[in-house]
């Protein structure tokens, strides 16, 4: 790898010049002899950052050849299928049998081209697009570059190249890839790229062998703060939405390596808690010697609010008992935690039907850290005197709204309390990402939270990254927020059993409760229940409002969990009624190789293989719908496959004659995706249903 060399021993003299110059800036500045806008630092800077884009696709293929421990051979062409033009490949490794991010192993294979070809232009990151899989004749990806890079060469006048004349210049300085079977120029510019099937083979047999494998990322320590109901307070449908996309993102983050903290900020403190510890103390004065009968803590908060509204002398006592709280007073602070207590058993009960886990990390556990937060700021500079209240500006410009740290009473507020857990998570628990799931309407809120860490520097956007997942409200079916006839918010534990009941008269409508046992029915019926209300949710872009249908969500057809439970469930039969045994797999692929001569197995191999790309592509966005329309997408194009593809087949008295193993290898192949996308999601698929 002499071009390596090559590169690495540039790169470190760049480095070395780089650092030269930042030393004496920094040796300068008083001076002003040198700034950070030196053009030759600049010229540097720029350099350099190309040839470390470079470096690290050229690391990638070494690293890729170590591994597979492969020969490099030549390719003397590439197939390209054009009237005009051809090129040849340059030397690589052959092979890949794994399944990886087709997107992402393009553009770096089309940016290291454009870098070749232009090298004023290195660093230019090549635009890739899968081609839709009703339009094949166009290729599977398209590179669409040359079109944006003759506007570059017109802008700057150094040529007046036409895109596909570009086209073909990219095109001859592309390494041949283990991944593309051809390569064709087509219209003005457009680079078709048509996959090969051995490496698609060769990528479903891995699966098969080891198992769903994610995308290779950088591990990171990532803290999601989610579902957050309060204190005394039932969980509601409110609460519903942080709390699916929490722990769905959670999981996402969790199987593609990086190191992930669930973490539920409990409202459990401030004013209320003043009103329900004198309450208590009024209903039940022994509940420091006996635990007091309220289960129902719902009714319990409803009556000491009455009492706080109504009653003067009832009021200045909930206040006494607040300060006595944050003081840490002995009674007091038994009172708060029966409370709490009691509220964790009923969430913890909401939290296991759904399946979510989650550690308590709530207001009250920042108490001592917003003290210090309090120090760190006023030692600082960074708050100032308002009407009797201690403010932070977001920026250093003072525009926006501020922050009350302090209240003109000398209390704490929720800026407070979230500058003191921003704080904890980015020093002590050392996040490098923080992802609050979090309605649409603290949006200002949280960006001023943001602005305000960035300012004193506790958020550092060059090591840290912090992302309001914000999202709509939860509609009914007349268009207005979801609630009882009453009027009352819908309770979550109320809308879980409602799903229950709704599910199991769905199955029984279809008669499945006379071919399924009464464990496989309860299955079944939960399956569906939890499934489909997770992924009426899931399936809406999170930044839209959606209706709230237990009727749309239970259709088994379209885009709904019901579709895709029963279309998993289908998946799993094939090979469980082909009378072979498919459960050791490494044994049927000893002997049997996957093949796609098919269109339509071509079509779901390549769906199939869009797996790492679409689970990039939702890291970055944290748009969770972007799943469920692959996980139907899968479905359909499977459909289309099962319906053209004979798996089994059987004679007039439904015998069975002959059984196409490769294609039910596909079928399981399919079933290990579907599962994956199913356990991100929070769905629990059965076998039969």
């Amino acid at each position: 790898m002499i071009s390596l060399k090559r590169e690495v021993d540039t790169l470190n003299e760049l480095e070395r010049a780089t650092n030269e110059l930042r030393a004496q800036i920094e040796r300068t500045k008083a001076s002003e002899i040198l700034n950070e806008e030196d053009e030759e630092l600049t010229k540097l800077q720029l350099e350099n950052m190309k040839l470390k884009h470079r470096l690290s696709i050229l690391e990638r293929v070494k690293a890729l050849e170590a591994k597979k421990q492969c020969t490099s051979t030549a390719i003397s062409s590439n197939n390209l299928t054009d009237s005009t033009s051809s090129f040849s490949a340059i030397a690589i490794p052959t092979t890949i049998d794994e399944m990886i991010p087709i997107s992402a192993h393009l553009t770096d294979l089309f940016t290291n081209a454009i870098a070749s070809a232009f090298p004023h232009l290195a660093g230019t990151s090549a635009v890739i697009t899968p081609v839709s899989s009703n339009a094949t004749k166009f290729g599977d990806y398209q590179c669409n570059s040359a079109m944006s890079l003759s506007k570059t060469f017109k802008a700057d006048q150094s040529s007046n190249k036409s895109p596909r004349d570009i086209a073909q210049e990219i095109v001859k300085q592309t390494t041949a890839s283990p991944l593309i079977d051809k390569l064709e120029i087509a219209g003005a510019g457009f680079i078709n790229v048509f996959l090969k099937k051995s490496y698609a083979v060769s990528a479903l047999t891995n699966t098969l062998r080891i198992g769903v494998k994610p995308p290779q990322v950088k591990r990171q320590r990532i803290l999601v703060d989610f579902s957050s109901p309060n204190i005394a307070k039932e969980m509601h449908v409110g609460h519903l939405r942080s709390t699916i996309i929490g722990e769905s993102i959670s999981r996402l983050l969790e199987f593609v390596g990086h190191d992930v903290l669930r973490i539920n900020h409990l409202g459990d403190w401030g004013t209320q808690f003043g009103m329900l510890i004198a309450h208590l103390e009024e209903r039940f004065p022994n509940f420091l010697n006996e635990s007091p009968p309220i289960g129902d803590l719902q009714a319990f908060y409803k009556e000491s609010k009455k009492r706080f509204d109504e009653d003067e002398e009832f009021k200045k006592r909930a206040y006494n008992r607040v300060v006595e709280l944050q003081s840490g007073e002995a009674n007091s602070t038994k009172a708060w935690k029966l409370i709490c207590d009691v509220s964790r058993k009923e969430f913890q009960k909401i939290y296991e039907r759904l399946d979510v886990k989650l550690s308590e990390k709530g207001e009250s556990f920042y108490q001592s850290r917003m003290v210090e937060i309090v120090k760190f700021l006023e030692q600082n500079n960074f708050l100032e005197l308002d009407e009797g209240r201690r403010i932070m500006w977001p920026t250093d410009e003072k525009t926006g709204i501020p922050l009350t740290i302090i209240k003109s009473d000398g209390g704490f507020t929720y800026d407070t309390s979230d500058m003191a857990a921003i704080r904890y998570r980015l020093e002590e628990e050392k996040a490098e990402w923080i992802i609050y799931v979090v309605d649409a309407g603290q949006s200002i809120h949280l960006q001023n939270i943001f602005l305000a860490a960035n300012r004193c520097r506790i958020l550092d956007p060059c090591y840290h990254r912090a992302d309001h997942v914000q999202f709509g409200v939860v509609l009914g079916e007349d268009g207005k927020k979801f609630k009882t006839r009453s009027g009352d918010t819908v309770k979550l534990t109320d809308l879980l059993d409602e799903g229950l009941k709704r599910s199991l008269a769905k199955l029984k409508e279809k008669e499945r409760d006379k071919v399924l046992t009464p464990e496989q029915l309860r299955a079944a019926q939960e399956s569906v229940a939890y499934g489909c209300i997770k992924y009426a949710d899931l399936s809406h872009n999170r930044l839209n409002e959606y209706v709230f249908s237990f009727d749309k969500m239970l259709e088994d057809r379209g885009n709904t969990a019901v579709y895709l439970l029963y279309a998993y469930s289908r998946i799993c039969s094939i090979a469980r009624n082909s009378g072979k045994d498919f459960s050791h797999v490494n044994k049927v692929l000893d002997t049997v190789k996957i093949e796609l001569e098919h269109e339509k197995e071509w079509k779901l191999a390549k769906t199939l293989l869009k797996f790492p790309d679409i689970l990039l592509k939702i890291s970055k966005s944290l748009l969770l719908h972007l799943l469920c329309e692959y996980c139907y997408e899968v479905c359909t194009t499977f459909s289309e496959f099962y319906d053209n593809c004979y798996c089994i087949e059987k004679d007039k008295c439904g015998a069975i004659i002959k059984v196409n193993c490769s294609r039910i290898l596909l079928c399981e192949a399919t079933a290990l995706i579907l599962r994956e996308c199913f356990n991100i999601l929070g769905l629990k698929p059965v076998d039969k249903i």
